[in-house]
């Protein structure tokens, strides 16, 4: 036999089948909306933490940045202290755990928690609300007034 006529012929179809896939196999990942309604209000005003140190709850942490020696002073009530200066060693390591609630006496907040950060005059609290926000916590808000405002205010009210 003649080799081409041993061999079937094949013709290229006039259509092409299109390359588009219909499955794919990349998972899935569902992503929990985050609710940034309270964190868009934008800095904290004296009357609203007011209110929140007169009836405290779990759903918010108040964090002041300022080092040991100027919580000495006093610190604004309910407020816990991690200073400025050790925010990379408290939260910029991921793993977090338990050496932060040896440290500094409370949980290491998760990344949801409502954050209020405050330092003497605003000016630190806002360097700390950045770096909680690049570090992964996305609901954090500034005292602008901070320690001189809440001083000022309570003297105010007697």
């Amino acid at each position: 036999l003649a080799p081409s006529a041993a061999l079937p012929a094949f013709t290229t179809p006039s259509a092409t089948l299109s390359s588009t896939r219909l499955f794919s196999s990349t998972p899935a990942t569902f992503r929990e909306k985050k609710d940034k309604s309270w964190v868009q209000q934008g800095e904290v005003p004296y009357p609203e933490l007011k209110s929140h140190t007169e009836t405290p709850d779990e759903s918010l942490l108040l964090l002041d940045v300022r080092e040991p020696s100027e919580t000495a002073q006093g610190m604004i009530p309910s407020a816990v202290n991690v200073p400025l200066s050790e925010f990379g060693p408290a939260f910029l390591n991921k793993e977090g755990g338990g050496d932060f609630e040896k440290k500094y006496a409370f949980a290491r907040p998760e990344f949801d928690k409502k954050i209020v950060v405050y330092c003497r005059s605003g000016k630190r609290s806002e360097q700390a609300r950045t770096e909680l926000e690049k570090a992964g916590w996305w609901n954090v808000r500034n005292y602008t007034g901070s320690w001189l405002d809440w001083t000022a205010q309570e003297k105010q009210r007697g």
